[in-house]
């Protein structure tokens, strides 16, 4: 069987370095498990790696007390490739290879993809160049080009060399490796007492190991500083998807004096049946909202039949939809709101009702549209037997894993 052939059924497995603690990036949060759209840095490098076939395995070194932070980053992915977490040494170098062995534990041998996790933007195609790599080699990690001019300075920080340019490059991750070869020289660095290698390709050089190269991904950047952390929120704030979820609601009259509409009491000479205060503006919100994430409806998550909700005022059922999309990442852009009835005049409470909803929604003013209108005395709502509203909500979503 040809070499290429014989690599190309060997498993894959991803280790994801990220026990370090990121003090540079500023804050006291280590930078993995800063968050990005929504989402901690970690949980966006992770992705993709998830969501490649050809990955059979990912295993995550994690610092010493970060089981709690990395538990909460990961809550909700996928089980079935995510191996239990490594607690890392005090330098990269040791926490790989800590790795390594938890890998080895478990009798792999194939190939192994290095990731920082402090890399959010990986792509499947720089996965995908890395798995191609492996197949010609011990060893092929991600380069680019080097653009500026790089000098070598002494200790008193004087210029004493000009590298030529054109043989030099920045390197990247994630860096492919042949299992048993990275793991023996982890081993052997180890036990030689040496420490202080950057990278794994490093490693490979120092054990005699020829170290290929392919070409990387200028948008795979690291977050070292506060800046990139700013230009990396911005970049993924353009990466969020449109959605547009629509709610129907209707409840008809009954005894009482008031009505409940966008979470503003008015008097009326009737109130409605309903289960809850009937707030039938909250209700259609709530179901736009739901609907733009797919989880059911209002019904779902607070359902009629269970008492706690009996008389239950409707603006928690607004805060828990746009909460689901605050915990998803997610930007509400628009909440528009059609109110039905003959009676009570909406117009003289418009303005409270918005201020109420976008309140509720914690998104501004400018963000909430009511309109009111009649039925021309037909239907239901014309004959005065009931009020109705029809809401639809515009939000903005991270591409799921």
């Amino acid at each position: 069987m040809p070499p290429e052939a014989k690599t190309q059924t060997l498993p894959v497995a991803a280790l994801i370095v990220a026990a370090g603690r990121g003090l540079r990036a500023g804050g006291e949060t280590p930078k993995q498990y800063r968050e990005l759209a929504g989402r901690p840095v970690l949980r966006h490098a992770l992705a993709p790696f998830l969501a490649e076939a050809a990955v059979g395995s990912i295993i995550t070194v994690i610092g010493p007390g970060d089981d709690e932070r990395y538990a909460q980053s990961v809550g909700g992915l996928s089980a079935t490739k995510l191996m239990m977490p490594v607690i890392g040494g005090e330098t990269r170098q040791d926490s790989v290879r800590r790795g390594l062995q938890a890998l080895a534990a478990e009798d792999f041998d194939g190939i192994v993809l290095i990731h920082d996790a402090a890399r959010p933007f990986v792509s499947a195609d720089l996965i995908g160049r890395a798995l191609a790599a492996a197949h010609s080699g011990l060893a092929a990690i991600p380069t680019l080009a080097v653009t500026d001019t790089i000098k070598r300075i002494d200790g008193e920080g004087c210029v004493v060399e000009t590298p030529p340019r054109d043989q030099l490059v920045s390197v990247q991750t994630p860096q492919a490796f042949h299992f048993q070869p990275l793991l023996a020289a982890h081993e052997a660095a180890a036990a030689s007492g040496l420490a202080g290698f950057t990278d794994d390709a490093a490693l490979m050089e120092w054990a005699g190991h020829p170290v290929a190269t392919f070409p990387g991904d200028a948008r795979n950047v690291k977050l070292t500083h506060p800046q990139d952390f700013m230009t990396a929120a911005a970049r993924l704030e353009g990466q969020l998807t449109t959605r547009v979820g629509t709610g129907y609601d209707v409840h008809a009259f009954t005894e009482g004096d008031h009505v409940w509409l966008g979470g503003v009491r008015i008097r009326h000479s009737q109130g409605v049946k309903a289960h809850s205060d009937g707030d039938v503006a909250l209700h259609a919100l709530t179901d736009a909202l739901l609907g733009t994430l797919a989880e059911g409806d209002i019904g779902t998550h607070f359902p009629p039949s269970d008492a706690q909700w009996r008389g239950a005022s409707s603006d928690r059922f607004l805060a828990f939809a746009a909460g689901r999309i605050a915990a998803r990442g997610g930007r509400i852009d628009h909440l528009d709101l059609t109110i039905v009835c003959e009676a009570p005049k909406v117009g003289p409470h418009r303005d409270a009702i918005r201020a109420r909803i976008a309140e509720i929604a914690g998104i501004g003013l400018d963000r909430v549209a009511i309109k009111a209108t009649t039925s021309e005395r037909m239907g239901f709502t014309g004959r005065g037997e009931g009020l109705a509203a029809l809401a639809t909500a515009t939000v903005r979503l991270p591409e799921q894993e």
